[in-house]
């Protein structure tokens, strides 16, 4: 931990520049596509359609944990799209995603298209926030050789 006139501390980290403006629309793009794929994905769940029940039932899960699931999503997703919470809301949704990758290893999904899909999502959740937040940019910095 340093003073306050020799740099940040460990509970206050100072961003390492702004985000360029290209960086930030490239990044809010990037966000928003993310929070309307997982918002359209928290919906059906929530409202149970014949077709998220067939599938929740093929990988093992109980019809009644459907809205539950779709619960949890939009929680983690309003925390993310709140400037203030969006690095926790990104920690949840890495959490729930994770859980996702579990659940199509145990039921042996096809390895590129299903089971690291969630995988791609969390990039893009992360890359987009790392593109717009210079907070995020301080805790992760990109280092060159």
């Amino acid at each position: 931990m340093t003073s306050p006139s020799t740099g940040p501390t460990a509970t206050s980290p100072a961003p390492t520049g702004g985000p360029s403006r290209k960086s930030r629309v490239a990044g809010s793009i990037i966000s928003g596509l993310v929070v309307l794929f997982l918002l359209y994905d928290s919906l059906i769940h929530i409202a149970n359609i014949q077709m998220v029940r067939e599938a929740m039932a093929e990988l093992g899960f109980a019809e009644n944990l459907n809205r539950v699931i779709g619960v949890v999503l939009l929680v983690c997703l309003a925390l993310y799209v709140v400037p203030a919470t969006s690095i926790l809301g990104a920690v949840l949704l890495t959490g729930y995603l994770g859980g996702a990758v579990a659940t199509n290893m145990l039921t042996e999904q096809p390895i590129a298209s299903v089971t690291l899909f969630p995988i791609y999502v969390g990039i893009l959740v992360w890359g987009g926030l790392y593109l717009r937040d210079p907070r995020v940019r301080s805790i992760m910095p990109v280092r060159r050789p």
